[in-house]
C-alpha cells in the first residue's frame, strides 16, 4: 500500500539501476533531490499518495514523493513476470488475471519484514498494484452518515467527478467486448435475483443504491490491463519539473518540534539523511491505515502511553517537550470481517487463473488482444444489502462471487462467495506497536467482531439468503441450484454466527481493507491536518470511516478531496 518506506534506491544518481527503475525516477536535476527544499513531501506512492502528489505539483507546489519499494507495473520498470509475458512490456502487476498469484508471495512488490505487521504492498502504486482492481463508487450515504461537515456527499462531488474523468469505472473489461467465465454469475443471479428477489442493477449507473441490489463487478482496468493511479495520475506528475519520485526511501520519522514540521528523516541505501521542507512547506503521510499512524507514533505524535513506552525503551528520538499528544492516532482501525462460503452447482464450471501455465488459447487471446479470462481478476458479480439497527443506524453487507472454489473445496463445479460486513459495523481495533523491541506497527487483536451486534447482523444476512436456496446438505447437494458446502444450507442463525466468528481457513481472516485509523474530525481536521500540528497531514484510507463498498474508489476520492482541502488553506 502506501508504505512506510526502505529497500534500495533506484534513482539514477544513486547508481542503482538494476532493480528496473522507471525512467522518470532517474531524471537528472541540477542539485541532488535530498538537499533541495520541498513545498510538499508526500510519504507513500500508493492509492492516495500518488493522487495527492500529482495534484499538489499540478498546483505549482514543488513536490517530493517518497516510496519504500520499487517498480511494479511495466511502465514503472517492473520486470517480475511469468515466462509467457516475456517479450511484452507488462509485469505480473499489469495482468488482471494474475492478481491472486500475488498472495503466494512476491519477490519485489510486498513489504519486507519489519515494516509493518500486516500483508501490504510496498511498491509504486501501493495496494492498488496488488488488489483485484474492484472499483465501486461509494453511495452518498457513506459520506452523509459517517463523515463530518466538509466531507459530505455534496462536498466530495467534484472530487469524485475528477477521479472518474481520470480513471473511469468499467464493467466490460475484455477488449473484444465479450464476457467470459459466466457460469458462476448466472447461478448467483438465479439465486440472488430470481429467488431472493434482489434487484439487478448497473452499479455504475446507480451508485447510491446499495440495498438489495445485484450486478456485474466494476473494475478500474484500462485497455484490458490493471489501471489505478500509477497508470493515470503518476504519468501526469512525471511530466513536471517540480515533481520528483524517489523509490527505495525509508522514512524513519517526521522532523518537528511541537507539531511544526521542518522535514523528514529518511534512510536510503543504508544512509540516513534529512530532507528539508521549504518555508510554509507541508508533510503528507499517505503510508496507509497502519503505516501512517505508525509513522506518527515514531515521530512523537500519538497516544500518551504509546509515546512514553517508546521513550522508556530508548527508541523515541524526540524529547517529550516536543511531543504532540493525540489519542486518536491509530484509533478505530477497521477491516471488513470476511467469510468464505463455498458453493457447488451442476451448471458451474470453475475457472482458475494460472501464473505459469495458462490455458494456451486463453494465454494467446490475452497476449494478442487483451481479451479473455485474463482480462479480469476473477470476481464475476457482487451484491449489497443493509440491515437496520435499533439505534437508527444501518449495517452494510456485501457479497462477491469468485470464479472458483477455495481451500478444501476446489472441484470443477465450485465457486466462492465472499461475505463482508461493511459500513455501520461497531467492531474496530487500533494500530499498535509490537512489543518485541522493534515497535513495528500492526493491527490489534480486537478488529473483528468486538461488537457482538456485528456477528449477529452478518449471520442473520447469510441465513436470510440461504432461505432462497433449494434444500440441501454438503453430502446431498441440490439437483438444481447452488449448495453451500462449508456452512450447511439449513444452519440456524446461531450456528452460522458461531461459524463466522471461529477462526478458520474460511472465517475471521484479514481482507486487508485497512481504514479508519486516523479519522477526519478526530485524528485529523477537515483539512486533513493532524490535530495538534501545524503542517503535518494524513491523506489515505486512515482518514475515512468504513465504506459500504471495496475501499479503493473511496481512498482515491480522499486523495482528490484531501489535496483540494490542503490547497484551499495553503
Amino acid at each position: 500500500m502506501k508504505s512506510l518506506l526502505t529497500l534500495t534506491s533506484i534513482a539514477g544518481f544513486l547508481s542503482q539501476t538494476a532493480l528496473g527503475a522507471p525512467q522518470c525516477a532517474t531524471r537528472q536535476k541540477p542539485t541532488h533531490w535530498s538537499t533541495e527544499e520541498w513545498d510538499a513531501i508526500v510519504v507513500g506512492a500508493g492509492t492516495a499518495g500518488i493522487i495527492v502528489a500529482d495534484r499538489l505539483s499540478e498546483a505549482g507546489k514543488k513536490t517530493l514523493l517518497l516510496e519504500l519499494g520499487g517498480a511494479s507495473y511495466g511502465v514503472t520498470g517492473g520486470t517480475e513476470k511469468p515466462a509467457w509475458l516475456d517479450g511484452t512490456d507488462m509485469s505480473r502487476v499489469d495482468v488482471p488475471g494474475l492478481y491472486k498469484s500475488i498472495f503466494n508471495g512476491s519477490k519485489e512488490i510486498l513489504c519486507p519484514s519489519g515494516v509493518m505487521n500486516s500483508y501490504q504492498a510496498c511498491t509504486i502504486g501501493g495496494n492498488s498494484a496488488i488488489n483485484a482492481g474492484l472499483y465501486f463508487q461509494p453511495p452518498a450515504s457513506d459520506w452523509d452518515d459517517w463523515h463530518p461537515d466538509g466531507w459530505k456527499s455534496v462536498d466530495v462531488q467534484n472530487a469524485t467527478q475528477r477521479l472518474l474523468d481520470m480513471q473511469p469505472s468499467v464493467t466490460r473489461y475484455s477488449q473484444d467486448g465479450k464476457l467470459y467465465v459466466q457460469s458462476g454469475y448466472e447461478a448467483a443471479k438465479r439465486w440472488i435475483v430470481d429467488s431472493a428477489k434482489f434487484t439487478e442493477v448497473s452499479f455504475n449507473e446507480t451508485p447510491d443504491n446499495k440495498d438489495r441490489v445485484f450486478g456485474r463487478t466494476a473494475y478500474n482496468y484500462i485497455g484490458g490491463q490493471r489501471g489505478g493511479p500509477t497508470k493515470t495520475y503518476l504519468q501526469e506528475a512525471l511530466k513536471r519539473s517540480n515533481f520528483h519520485l524517489q523509490t527505495g526511501a525509508h522514512v524513519k520519522h517526521i522532523n518537528h518540534v511541537g507539531g511544526v514540521a521542518s522535514g523528514v528523516t529518511v534512510m536510503v541505501d543504508g544512509s540516513e539523511m534529512e530532507i528539508p521542507l521549504s518555508k510554509d512547506g507541508r508533510v503528507v503521510l499517505s503510508a496507509g491505515a497502519i503505516g501512517s499512524p505508525g509513522l506518527l507514533m515514531h515521530s512523537g505524535i500519538g497516544p500518551m502511553d504509546t509515546l512514553y513506552n517508546m521513550s522508556d525503551a530508548g527508541v523515541m528520538r524526540f524529547n517529550s517537550t516536543g511531543w504532540v499528544f493525540n489519542p486518536s492516532v491509530g484509533e478505530g482501525l477497521f477491516d471488513n470481517p470476511n467469510t468464505f462460503i463455498e458453493l457447488s452447482g451442476p451448471t458451474i464450471q470453475s475457472y482458475v487463473h494460472s501464473y505459469d501455465n495458462p490455458i494456451p488459447a486463453d494465454r494467446d487471446l490475452y497476449l494478442s488482444s487483451r481479451s479473455g479470462p485474463y482480462a479480469f481478476a476473477s470476481q464475476t458479480s457482487a451484491f449489497w444489502a443493509y440491515l437496520p439497527n435499533p439505534d437508527g443506524t444501518k449495517t452494510g453487507l456485501q457479497g462477491t462471487i469468485d470464479s472458483s472454489g477455495f481451500g478444501e473445496f476446489t472441484k470443477n463445479n465450485t465457486i466462492t462467495l465472499n461475505i463482508y460486513g461493511t459500513s455501520g459495523l461497531g467492531s474496530t481495533g487500533s494500530v499498535i506497536l509490537s512489543d518485541n523491541g522493534n515497535f513495528t506497527p500492526g493491527p490489534s487483536s480486537d478488529v473483528y467482531y468486538s461488537d457482538p451486534r456485528d456477528s449477529l447482523n452478518i449471520a442473520t444476512f447469510i441465513h436470510s439468503i440461504f432461505q432462497a436456496l433449494p434444500p440441501s446438505t454438503p453430502n446431498t447437494p441440490a439437483a438444481d441450484g447452488l449448495t453451500p458446502l462449508n456452512i450447511p444450507q439449513n444452519s440456524t442463525v446461531e450456528e452460522i454466527r458461531k461459524y463466522i466468528t471461529t477462526p478458520s481457513t474460511y472465517a475471521v481472516g484479514s481482507v486487508q481493507h485497512w481504514s479508519s485509523s486516523c479519522r477526519i474530525g478526530k485524528c485529523v481536521d477537515a483539512d486533513t491536518r493532524v490535530i495538534g500540528t501545524k503542517n503535518i497531514h494524513v491523506i489515505d484510507a486512515s482518514i475515512l470511516s468504513p465504506l459500504t463498498v471495496n475501499p479503493q474508489f473511496g481512498v482515491m476520492v480522499a486523495g482528490e478531496k484531501g489535496a483540494e482541502r490542503m490547497l484551499a488553506t495553503w
